[in-house]
């Protein structure tokens, strides 16, 4: 698919809408100030499924047009009825969408048109650390590969993989996130 160019669009992204968004943000830090939210059901055996309904964001609930479903299942390797992408699939899937959407965002800022934009991305897990077996090994991915195809100006190639950097999912992988975990009974 071709990318979009006009006057206010670059990349298919909206500049005006951008532009205004990062100009209220400039105006007022604490709109930028974000807070997104997941409810996760078991369903039963290894299956689950998060809905995803609206976040916090410019000082304001902003609904999404309709409830998203992420529905997660496990191969039958690891007891599952491989009836959705497993958890760290998703993972894979959260990381190649958020680079993609931060390379194609900043690069339309910057004037830069993307034509195509494809990527590949494996990681790598030992399932010794997650089943237990050996408290030394990982229980996670131990190293991700990501690898994008562009078709763009050969000039730009340089400049997009810095762009990625941008990418929050990147972010809280190669920088870690403080998670809390909290049970309670129902």
């Amino acid at each position: 698919m071709a990318a979009e160019t006009s006057v206010s669009h670059v990349n298919g992204i909206d500049l005006e809408v951008l532009k205004a968004t990062i100009g209220a943000i400039q105006q007022d830090p604490a709109l930028g100030a974000c807070r997104f939210r997941a409810r996760n059901r078991w369903l039963g055996a290894t299956r689950n499924c998060s809905t995803i309904a609206g976040f916090h964001g410019a000082g304001q609930e902003i609904p999404h047009r309709q409830a998203f479903e992420l529905h997660a299942d496990e191969p039958a390797v690891l007891a599952g009825e491989d009836r959705a992408a497993n958890p760290v699939e998703h993972l894979l899937n959260a990381l190649a969408g958020c680079i993609t959407t931060s390379m194609v965002a900043h690069a339309a800022v910057r004037g830069i048109q993307i034509d195509e934009l494809e990527s590949e991305l494996e990681g790598d897990i030992d399932l010794r650390g997650f089943l237990g077996l050996d408290p030394a090994v990982p229980k996670g991915y131990t190293n991700i590969r990501v690898k994008f195809r562009v078709k763009t100006a050969p000039e730009n190639l340089a400049l997009l993989k810095e762009l990625a950097a941008f990418s929050p999912v990147y972010n809280t992988l190669v920088q870690g996130a403080k998670v809390d975990i909290d049970i309670e009974a129902c």
